[in-house]
């Protein structure tokens, strides 16, 4: 169960986001969050440019391997707007990161998407827990889901 303390972190990826959205990207982000509580990276969806790999939780992923020691990336937490896509969910599970956050399900996210006519994605949605069984997850977060899913709605009418 998310505690009261961990919204902070969850609104906080709902803001970024919204930033990824200002910026006409897909709206996801993403808060990288030590054992002690201190955020120690974040990032939003910088995909726009055409490099569909720039989702904030591998960028999270890659940048806990470059920073971490393994013990300290096992005891970080990501939260995230959004359940890990596979690709995030195994540079996730690679490099050995801890437990995940997520405010909305890649089910919710995919049936909203399915209501808004968008086009199918190039990669089946599969729960993190298909891809990386090892990692502990929690969500979604029914208190901010409304939140994300308006983003999405305002990502997918201006991009139709």
């Amino acid at each position: 169960m998310v505690k009261d303390d961990e919204l902070r972190h969850l609104r906080r990826c709902v803001e970024l986001a919204a930033e990824a959205l200002q910026a006409g990207d897909e709206p996801f982000g993403s808060v990288l969050v030590g054992a002690d509580g201190t955020v120690l990276a974040e990032d939003r969806n910088r995909v726009a440019g055409g490099d569909h790999t720039r989702h904030p939780e591998f960028e999270l992923a890659r940048w806990s391997a470059a920073h971490l020691t393994p013990g300290e990336r096992a005891a970080a937490t990501v939260y995230t707007s959004g359940e890990h896509c596979p690709m995030c969910a195994a540079a996730h599970a690679w490099v050995g990161l801890g437990r995940i956050v997520y405010i909305a399900s890649s089910a919710q996210l995919t049936a909203w998407l399915d209501e808004l006519g968008a086009p199918q994605a190039p990669v089946r949605a599969l729960a993190v827990r298909e891809v990386a069984p090892g990692v502990a997850v929690e969500g979604p977060v029914p208190q901010l889901v409304a939140e994300v899913r308006a983003l999405h709605h305002r990502f997918r009418t201006r991009h139709a």
